[in-house]
């Protein structure tokens, strides 16, 4: 599931860190930081006769270390674990408890950050969609992998300009690579309501050809709504769009509408739809409810829903 940050927000989260955090350690230049994201709910998935269960996602632990070096410049590390798979399957291969999601090692100067090791690419955070659970696909660069463990990324906020850049290497020869090779592109703006964003990637598998891929998105706060949209193509395999509005209904309640499209160029078309309502506990924004509705075009397909529980911290 793929929360959708944009612009200077993106930059906030990536440069600084989440407000939310809960700071276990400070003392001496170094800070510890904690932050979590837990979520259940009861959900029957789109396709054909499905029946309900009990999913969670996510169950993340997000640890951060940082270290003040000098004035203008700080060491950190993160370290990220998911027990999505081991709660969601007992069966014997999910035995190794939690996955680890993300672990590498940065140093900050100032609007400059470098990170290397296990981690999303800098396409991960392109899109506008805001479903709890994909109906088609969260945008086009989900069609290939949208993380690394071989990745040095480097991200900037200049004013109201966030880039980020990365690559993920392809280790040749080492057996604990996948072998994969990755160099993506993140660009996003603000100007005055208006959102602009734009992503490229060129993506090789072991034993193929490199695929281009690339994508531009535009959001804008109307005050009573915010409208998104994007586009993406990858080079001769498909093209996806998403169109989302969303606006408050109360102080504590939030609905969105969305649509998602693959084209592909074999001709295989899926077009989806998805509505959903969250609410956030007044007394303690960290804790919400949601429920969801969706559907797609695809041959022998029946709706699907899900309802649950979030705590973030």
């Amino acid at each position: 599931m793929k929360k959708v940050v944009l612009a200077t927000a993106i930059a906030a989260a990536t440069l600084v860190g989440s407000v939310q955090a809960a700071t276990v350690y400070e003392d001496n230049g170094l800070t510890y930081v904690l932050k979590g994201d837990l979520q259940v709910q009861l959900r029957q998935k789109i396709g054909d006769n499905q029946d309900q269960d009990l999913e969670f996602d996510d169950l993340e632990l997000k640890n951060r270390v940082t270290y003040s070096l000098n004035e203008g410049m700080s060491a950190f590390a993160q370290l990220d674990y998911s027990f999505d798979k081991r709660a969601n399957d007992q069966s014997s291969d999910s035995q190794d408890g939690g996955k680890l999601e993300e672990a590498y090692l940065g140093l900050k100067f100032d609007n400059v950050a470098l990170r290397v090791g296990k981690q999303n690419y800098s396409s991960d955070e392109f899109s506008v969609e805001k479903a709890y659970e994909t109906v088609v696909e969260d945008d086009i660069f989900d069609l290939n992998d949208d993380a690394g463990d071989d990745v040095i990324r480097v991200d900037a906020q200049f004013d109201s300009v966030f880039v980020s850049v990365s690559t993920d290497l392809k280790a040749e020869g080492n057996g604990d690579s996948d072998g994969t090779k990755s160099a993506d592109l993140f660009v996003s703006t603000e100007v005055g309501n208006l959102g602009l964003m734009a992503a490229y990637q060129n993506y090789q598998e072991t034993g193929s050809d490199s695929v281009s891929t690339w994508g531009v998105g535009v959001t804008f706060d109307a005050g009573f709504a915010t409208f998104g949209a994007d586009y993406g193509s990858m080079e001769d395999t498909a093209e996806v769009y998403n169109l989302v509005a969303a606006f408050p209904v109360a102080k504590t309640t939030t609905v969105a509408l969305g649509i998602q499209s693959r084209d592909e160029d074999a001709g295989d078309n899926v077009t989806g739809w998805y509505a959903n309502a969250t609410y956030k506990f007044p007394e303690q924004k960290g804790v919400s409810l949601f429920g969801e509705v969706g559907d797609n075009d695809a041959d022998n397909t029946d709706p699907g829903y899900l309802v649950g529980m979030r705590i973030t911290f």
